[in-house]
C-alpha cells in the first residue's frame, strides 16, 4: 500500500502552503476531502501524538484550525499515543465535504511502573512538535520535555533516543546516564526527510 496516495493529510505546516498561489489548489482539494476532528478530554489527550494509517501527523491539540486534519474520502485507521496510557484506536469511515468529530480519552497502562531511581533527559529540539522515542518506545512529542519544570524521567542506564518528523531526516543518540544525572539533548532537524505520508515507526 503506497501512503501517499492512501490518505492525504493536508497538516499545513510550511508556511509556503498559506501563501496566496496555493489558496486556490487547497480550496480545490478541500471539497473532495473530509474533516476529522480529535476533541481531548484533558491534557493528557491534548499532548498525545496521533497516527493516521500508520503516518505520525502530530500531537492532538495542533490538529486544528489551519492544521485540521484533512483526509480522503473511505476508511481510515486513527491511533492516539501517549507514554504511560494505552493507545486509542478508533477506525473511521470519511465521506467527501464532511466533518466528523472523535471524543478522545486515554487510559492509564497499569502494567507500567516508574523506576524508583531515575535520571533527567531535557530536549531542546526544534521542531518541537516531533515525535520523541525512547528505547523503540513512543513517549510523547518534544515540546512536552524542555523547558522550565519539564523532562523526561528514565531509569539509569544507556537508552537509545529517536526523534522523527514527516519532511525531516531522523535524529538518532544514545546516552548513557547516571542516577540522578541530567542532561541535555539539543539539535534542530535537517528538513529532508521522508515526506508527508511515509509511515513512520511506533
Amino acid at each position: 500500500m503506497t501512503f501517499p496516495f492512501k490518505v492525504l493529510v493536508f497538516v499545513c505546516l510550511l508556511a509556503w502552503l498559506a501563501s496566496p498561489v496555493f489558496i486556490p489548489v487547497l480550496d480545490a482539494e478541500n471539497k473532495v476531502l473530509g474533516e476529522v476532528e480529535l476533541a481531548g478530554a484533558s491534557k493528557v489527550e491534548n499532548t498525545s501524538g496521533v497516527w493516521v494509517d500508520g503516518q505520525y501527523v502530530g500531537y492532538l491539540n495542533e490538529l486544528k484550525g489551519s492544521k485540521k486534519l484533512l483526509l480522503l474520502p473511505g476508511p481510515h485507521e486513527i491511533t492516539v499515543r501517549q507514554g504511560g496510557y494505552l493507545d486509542f484506536v478508533q477506525k473511521v469511515s470519511v465521506r467527501a465535504g464532511a466533518k466528523q468529530t472523535i471524543p478522545v480519552k486515554m487510559e492509564k497502562d497499569t502494567r507500567i511502573t516508574l523506576p524508583k531511581i531515575t535520571a533527567e533527559i531535557k530536549l531542546d529540539v526544534r521542531p518541537n512538535r516531533a515525535a520523541v522515542f525512547v528505547d523503540g518506545v513512543y513517549i510523547g512529542h518534544v515540546a512536552e520535555f524542555g523547558g522550565i519544570g519539564r523532562a523526561l524521567l528514565v531509569a539509569p542506564g544507556r537508552h537509545a533516543i529517536r526523534i522523527t518528523l514527516p519532511g525531516y531526516q531522523t535524529f538518532e543518540t544514545d546516552i548513557e546516564l547516571v542516577a540522578h544525572q541530567k542532561s541535555t539533548v539539543k539539535t534542530d532537524l535537517v528538513s529532508g526527510g521522508p515526506a508527508e505520508g511515509t509511515p513512520l515507526p511506533h
